[in-house]
C-alpha cells in the first residue's frame, strides 16, 4: 500500500518546503498541480520549480492545468456571488484535474487531499489498522501569520483521505463533512458530503495560514476564492499591517458566512513551538523570521 500525497500550488515556496519535509518519511509520492489561472482568472505564470526541492525530486510529479472550467459564468460586470462561484468552478477544476494522474496507481493505495499549506500529522497514524473506514479527516491546528501564532479554539479540518477505490474526485474527498454519521440515517444514502464510514484525527497537523507579509498577503486576497468580497472591502496594505502587528485575523471564523458577526476580528494566541512539526523545530534559525518572540 502507497501513500500519494496531493495538493496544489500558487506561490507559497516555503510552505511546500516544509510539507515536503514533514510528510517525506510516509509519504510514497508527492502530486503537486499548478494552474495557468488564479482563482479569481487572472492568467499567471508557472510559479513551482522542482529544482527548489531536489531532496524530493524522484517523489514529486507537478502536473499543470492549462484550460478554465467550462462552468464558468461569462459576462461583463458579474456580482460578487457570480465572481465567487466563479472561483469555486476554477478551484474544483484544479483539484480534480489531479485524478487524472492517479491511474497508476493500486486501487488499495491511500490518497490524501488537502491545500498545501494544511499539513497532516502521518506520524501518529498507521493506515493500515485504519482500514476498516472508508474515509479519514484530520483535526488541524490552525495558525497565521507567524508558525506559533494560533486560534486555539478552532477545530480546522484540512487534510483528508481514503484508497484511490473509495475516491470519485479530489473535490468529493475534500467535501465531505467533519463527522461520521449513523448508517441509520436515510439521507446518507443520497448525499456525498454525508458519509457513515469515517475516522477523525485528533491532533492531526497544522495549517498554516497566510504566512507571508503584507505585500504578498494582498496579492493572495486578490487571487484566492474570496477576492470578490476583499475588493469590495476596499482592504489596504496599512490595514493588512496593522492586523499583523496586533495579531489579529480580520474575520471571524466559528460564526455562520452571513452572520453579523463574522467581520468581529480573532485575537491570536502565541503558542510553545514543540505543538510545530519536528522538522521546524530541528531548523529553528531557518524559520526564526516566522516565529513570534
Amino acid at each position: 500500500m502507497q501513500i500519494i500525497d496531493t495538493t496544489t500550488f500558487f506561490d507559497e515556496k516555503m510552505i511546500m518546503d516544509i510539507r515536503f519535509n514533514v510528510l517525506d518519511p510516509y509519504v510514497d509520492k508527492f502530486i503537486v498541480c499548478e494552474s495557468l489561472f488564479t482563482h479569481s482568472g487572472r492568467k499567471k505564470k508557472i510559479n513551482f520549480d522542482i529544482d527548489d526541492y531536489k531532496k524530493f525530486k524522484d517523489k514529486i510529479t507537478h502536473i499543470v492545468l492549462e484550460d478554465e472550467p467550462n462552468e464558468l459564468i461569462k459576462k461583463k460586470n458579474l456580482t460578487n456571488q457570480e465572481k465567487r462561484l466563479n472561483s469555486i468552478h476554477r478551484i474544483r477544476h484544479q483539484r480534480n484535474y489531479i485524478k487524472n494522474f492517479l491511474n497508476i496507481f493500486s486501487p488499495e493505495d491511500i490518497i490524501i487531499y488537502s491545500d498545501n499549506d494544511e499539513i497532516p500529522n502521518l506520524k501518529i497514524l498507521d493506515f493500515k489498522k485504519l482500514t476498516k473506514k472508508k474515509f479519514i479527516i484530520f483535526n488541524q491546528k490552525i495558525f497565521y501569520y507567524k508558525l506559533n501564532l494560533s486560534l486555539p479554539n478552532l477545530n480546522w479540518f484540512g487534510s483528508k483521505a481514503c484508497k484511490l477505490k473509495n475516491l470519485k474526485s479530489i473535490d468529493f474527498l475534500r467535501n465531505i463533512k467533519n463527522r461520521e454519521y449513523s448508517s441509520f440515517r436515510v439521507d446518507t444514502l443520497f448525499s456525498d458530503i454525508k458519509q457513515n464510514s469515517v475516522e477523525i484525527i485528533q491532533n492531526g497537523g497544522w495549517h498554516f495560514s497566510n504566512l507571508k507579509n503584507s505585500e504578498d498577503l494582498e496579492k493572495k486576497y486578490l487571487n484566492d476564492e474570496n477576492h470578490a468580497e476583499y475588493e469590495s472591502q476596499g482592504t489596504t496594505i496599512k490595514e493588512i499591517k496593522e492586523n499583523i502587528k496586533k495579531n489579529v485575523v480580520p474575520y471571524n471564523h466559528e460564526t455562520k458566512k452571513n452572520s453579523p458577526e463574522k467581520y468581529r476580528k480573532s485575537k491570536l494566541k502565541k503558542m510553545n513551538i514543540d505543538i510545530l512539526p519536528e522538522y521546524i523545530n530541528r531548523n529553528l534559525e531557518i524559520f526564526k523570521d516566522c516565529i513570534i518572540k
